[in-house]
């Protein structure tokens, strides 16, 4: 089968790879249908490895580079394992694609995403969803609704950083919330404050059309570039957001984003980051501000999809193209890092 091989940074091939094969009795082979390229992705193809070990195998893996990419995905349950009772053939799933200690089909730990042998399948080896096939434990298998196409299903693993993020934050119905930087999920963080009751929500974004987007999704926007983004928030929410979500992962914004918020405020850090960033401490601690950090999520699929019922974080909202599993490299990373008005590429292996 074709798969998209991640060897070093700037170095991604579409090659013929074995077929994989069920061999735990509490696995799943999918038949992918649907793969999105998310920002980690993106972080991994361009200055990587972050996740994907080189040097030695993951423990949870047991392989290292080359890996085959690709952690959004959805598709379709071809075999089981003699064991598995959650899917049967024939179900349309969504990946979640944790590695985390797990035993049975179950993840052990309750808090499975805070593992310190965490890892992705599609970024720490296992197999990946640019592929056209991947096997995966049971535990990461979540049967979807009819009613949801198989590119709503690669949109749960991004809606879920997002709902998440708004859900370790403090917000509560009534609560003002910034979201700086409306790349995919941005604007699902835009949706998941909108479900979660934000009376208002501020997005800070310098491209034009992303702008848009998260007009479109109901924001107030802000063009950081003509004029200084803090002193826009705070003239706009009268002192200062209640919240302050950070998805660029560019060191800059971090400082913006904690002064956005009035005193007592909260900053939530979504994003991964390629590099360090500096804040001063006393905008955190003569205004008893609040700063925390997020990774990945944990027992939300379910949640993500019953608001994608409601009509919340919709593919036609988010992708902006669709391509073939040939075409990752020009079509899909090359474009994503060159142009600013794409949001969500869909790759259909």
């Amino acid at each position: 089968m074709k798969a998209a091989v991640w060897y070093q940074a700037r170095d991604l091939r579409v090659e013929t790879v074995e077929i994989p094969v069920v061999r735990d009795p509490h696995q799943v082979k999918v038949k992918v249908a649907a793969c999105g390229i998310c920002g980690s992705d993106l972080h991994e193809y361009s200055a990587g490895p972050i996740f994907i070990p080189t040097d030695t195998p993951h423990p949870i893996s047991q392989e290292r580079a080359p890996i085959i990419m690709g952690h959004e995905f959805a598709g379709e349950v071809v075999e089981v394992g003699e064991r598995v009772t959650r899917v049967k053939l024939g179900d349309r799933v969504a990946i979640e694609p944790i590695l985390s200690p797990n035993l049975n089909g179950q993840y052990l730990m309750e808090r499975y995403n805070l593992t310190p042998l965490l890892g992705f399948h599609g970024l720490s080896g296992g197999g990946g969803g640019f592929s056209e096939y991947t096997v995966v434990g049971e535990h990461m298998v979540h049967p979807m609704p009819d009613s949801l196409s198989y590119e709503q299903g690669a949109l749960v693993e991004p809606a879920a950083v997002a709902l998440h993020a708004v859900r370790q934050s403090a917000l509560k119905a009534g609560d003002s919330a910034v979201v700086f930087g409306t790349g995919p999920i941005g604007l699902m963080v835009i949706e998941a404050l909108k479900a979660a009751g934000a009376a208002s929500i501020i997005a800070v974004e310098p491209s034009e059309v992303r702008r848009q987007k998260a007009a479109e999704l109901g924001a107030q926007v802000v063009d950081p570039v003509p004029q200084d983004a803090v002193e826009q928030i705070h003239a706009l929410t009268q002192g200062g957001a209640d919240f302050a979500f950070e998805v660029t992962g560019i060191p800059a914004v971090l400082d913006q984003a904690i002064n956005a918020t009035h005193a007592g405020g909260e900053t939530i850090i979504v994003s991964i980051w390629e590099a360090q960033a500096t804040f001063q401490p006393n905008d955190l601690v003569i205004k008893e501000r609040t700063l925390k950090g997020i990774i990945a999520y944990r027992h939300v699929y379910p949640a993500v999809m019953s608001l994608m019922q409601q009509g919340y974080f919709q593919a036609r909202d988010l992708i902006t193209d669709r391509i073939a599993l040939d075409d990752v490299v020009e079509q899909g990373f090359e474009t994503l890092l060159n142009d600013k008005s794409q949001i969500k590429i869909m790759v259909q292996p």
